[in-house]
């Protein structure tokens, strides 16, 4: 259960796990889509079966909209009668234990924010009153885990991991590029303006950053980011390419990862990059990072706002062809743990008690 299936790291999550669940035979496998725009930007398999509400949702009359909402997810669940229900969104899921509220089904729940992620009072006393009723908890990490287990008093917790996109570099030869890759969207917590600084403070001959993304949040920072890049003069070292549905071709064909985001859950393009043999330099925020990168044998991890200290990481990457090497093998070895199959047979375990087995 998730609101929509736009292009986003948690809908891409619960695309991976669907593609996963579908290749079951012995499993029947419902989407139910609930929210305001319940599109689908990902092409499903054929065998899931996909729930949509009939009414477009208007927010002039949100209440009844809402109501409507759900009714709908209630008299939908009833319907599916489910052995269990995985629901994804910090801020849907206690939308979907009051849906089920009085109804035998068990539901697991699975937050993507940052573990110290900011309430709103009534989000805070719900979240409190309705997720110890879940069956279960899936934290991304550890950190996770031990804040949930200590705010939320529901026990049954299990640390999963996103499962990451293998990118087939053996299969496409691209050839590299001096490239420093950032991905991600243009929001202020990523930093990119003080990335496009340090690069440019750098200024060595030949190399590029390219920052991969495109406005969201209603921030609009790419013209922001242009005008900054236009005033330190590196039109032809700094390149703003916008959304893109190829990322794997940035990704083989770029030199070194770079993420300066300050709050995160699970960063999905750490893992992407690692399995590309790209090293990675990352500030060391409060979840997801850590859990991938292991510091000084497969990129490094640097503490959080130090940016003089990630500058001099990424210089040292950036001048030692060998080190990329090095740490980018290892990265490539390190990922294999958060491969769909590993981690799908832990959510298959973990909601339904399903023994291991690979497809």
């Amino acid at each position: 259960m998730i609101p929509s299936l736009q292009c986003g790291g948690m809908e891409r999550v619960i695309y991976e796990l669907a593609v996963y669940f579908c290749k079951k035979n012995e499993l029947e496998i419902n989407l139910v889509l609930y929210g305001k725009s319940p599109e689908i930007f990902y092409d499903l398999p054929e065998n899931i079966i996909i729930h949509k509400p009939r009414t477009v949702f208007n927010n002039r009359c949100r209440f009844l909209f809402t109501l409507n909402r759900f009714i709908y997810l209630r008299q939908t669940i009833k319907k599916i009668n489910p052995s269990s229900i995985l629901s994804f969104g910090e801020y849907w899921n206690s939308f979907v234990l009051l849906a089920v509220w009085g109804l035998p089904y068990k539901v697991y729940l699975s937050d993507r924010c940052s573990p110290d992620k900011k309430f709103s009072l009534i989000h805070s006393v719900l979240r409190k009153w309705l997720y110890p009723r879940a069956k279960g908890i899936i934290a991304q990490t550890d950190k996770a885990k031990y804040l949930y287990g200590s705010q939320l008093k529901n026990k049954n917790i299990c640390v999963i991991g996103n499962p990451i996109r293998i990118l087939p570099s053996s299969e496409i030869i691209i050839k590299k590029e001096r490239i420093v890759l950032s991905v991600g969207r243009l929001i202020e917590s990523k930093n990119h303006d003080k990335l496009i600084k340090l690069f440019c403070e750098i200024n060595k001959p030949g190399w590029k950053l390219v920052i991969v993304g495109g406005d969201a949040l209603n921030q609009k920072n790419m013209s922001g980011l242009i005008n900054l890049i236009s005033s330190l003069k590196a039109e032809r070292k700094v390149v703003l390419p916008g959304y893109t549905n190829d990322l794997t071709s940035y990704y083989l064909k770029s030199r070194v990862f770079v993420f300066t985001s300050e709050s995160e859950g699970f960063p999905n393009v750490i893992g992407e990059a690692m399995s590309a043999g790209l090293p990675v330099v990352s500030f060391d925020c409060v979840a997801g990072p850590s859990e991938m990168i292991k510091d000084g044998l497969n990129g490094f991890l640097v503490p959080l706002n130090d940016y003089a200290q990630f500058q001099e990481k990424l210089e040292i990457l950036m001048n030692n062809e060998d080190l990329r090497a090095s740490f980018g093998r290892n990265a490539q070895e390190d990922i294999k743990k958060f491969s769909v199959n590993d981690i799908g047979n832990t959510f298959l375990q973990f909601m339904l008690g399903i023994p291991d087995f690979i497809v």
